[in-house]
């Protein structure tokens, strides 16, 4: 007998997405971003990002169930980004998952975002190993996580950012360097051209003393306004300085994960998060792994950003394992911590927060 349908939403941020999944098999998402919107103001302002999420949720949903060729009657379940994110988004997308659940009598789930990141990859290889270790890689969020049992067992953080995330050293280096929001495919874009030696910049926390798995990237960012700053009044070269960025950011990244992968004898990792989709990323923990013989696995690019296909696969996972339902009174939590995949504060406790 086949498991419940499972309808997940996501609107933690700038992005309002709806995905269906079934037995971990992706049957229809579709989505909808709000990015140019905030592009004139460099980054991401929360009361533009909860009217776009006002007006494109529905629309979300039905694209796909029409994607999925299903109605809204054959949603089992439902599943919502409940935390970390911006406060207002995350109220739009809890309060129409509520809706559709309440009406259609079906249970609700409140999820964590970054363990949604983490399902996304079964939708294209399959159950996760266990264990494997997980890094995560985002605008907001560079972890390392030690993963057995996703919906079961507690996740543990090998290490996490100090500071500024990967994505947000991309975003605030690329205005640096004049070029647009958002930054990380910007950087990309132009490291195509540039010379990857060419800026000796830092590779923060990897000294022989430094915390093995944590993470620090503000460093980085000074280093590059630094460089920068050194071409006042001469044309800055862009591509050079993208290409040594990204090369900096790739290395720290991919080693701390290779060598967290050795220690704990782990033979497969995932990356995942948004800068999962950054073209150095992927080629250079390909080239690391390779040498270690370590397994690989990482989303594809319309799986790497926010979306709702990876909330219903977390739903679905948590379905299909048997996990409790949110209460009625489920709520946000915005700064959530990834401890559990599931996210279900109690109203009255996430208020006193």
């Amino acid at each position: 007998m086949s498991s419940s349908i499972v309808l997940g939403i996501e609107s933690s941020c700038d992005e309002t997405g709806a995905g269906l999944v079934r037995d971990g098999r992706l049957l229809g998402h579709a989505l909808a971003s709000s990015m140019n919107e905030h592009a004139r103001y460099g980054g991401v302002v929360p009361e533009i990002a909860s009217r776009a999420h006002l007006n494109a949720l529905r629309p979300v949903i039905r694209q796909a169930l029409d994607e999925a060729g299903l109605r809204l009657s054959d949603i089992g379940a439902v599943a919502v980004t409940t935390g970390p994110g911006l406060s207002g988004a995350l109220q739009v997308g809890l309060a129409g998952a509520k809706g559709i659940a309440y009406a259609l009598g079906v249970p609700l789930y409140g999820v964590h975002h970054l363990a949604g990141h983490v399902a996304a990859d079964t939708l294209e290889h399959g159950p996760l190993p266990n264990p494997c270790m997980v890094l995560i890689v985002s605008g907001g969020h560079t972890s390392l996580l030690l993963v057995r049992d996703l919906v079961r067992d507690p996740i543990v953080h090998l290490g996490d950012t100090l500071d500024d995330a990967a994505g947000e050293c991309f975003d605030k280096v690329a205005r640096v360097f004049g070029l647009p929001y958002p930054g990380g495919p910007a950087i990309d874009r132009a490291a195509r051209e540039g010379d990857p030696r060419a800026v000796p910049f830092p590779r923060p926390l990897t000294g022989p003393r430094d915390a093995p798995y944590a993470f620090s990237f503000s460093g980085l960012k000074t280093a590059a306004a630094r460089w920068a700053e050194g071409y006042t009044g001469r044309e800055l070269p862009v591509t050079d300085g993208a290409a040594s960025l990204q090369e900096a950011i790739a290395d720290v990244l991919t080693r701390k994960a290779v060598a967290a992968c050795v220690e704990h004898h782990v033979g497969t990792l995932i990356v995942v998060g948004g800068v999962a989709a950054n073209s150095r990323v992927r080629s250079l923990a390909e080239e690391r792994c390779r040498a270690a013989g370590i397994e690989l696995r990482v989303p594809p690019l319309r799986l790497c950003t926010d979306n709702g296909a990876m909330i219903a696969a977390i739903g679905d996972l948590l379905v299909r394992a048997g996990a409790e339902p949110a209460p009625l009174d489920v709520s946000i939590d915005p700064s959530a911590p990834l401890e559990y995949a599931a996210l279900c504060p109690a109203a009255s406790l996430a208020g006193a927060a």
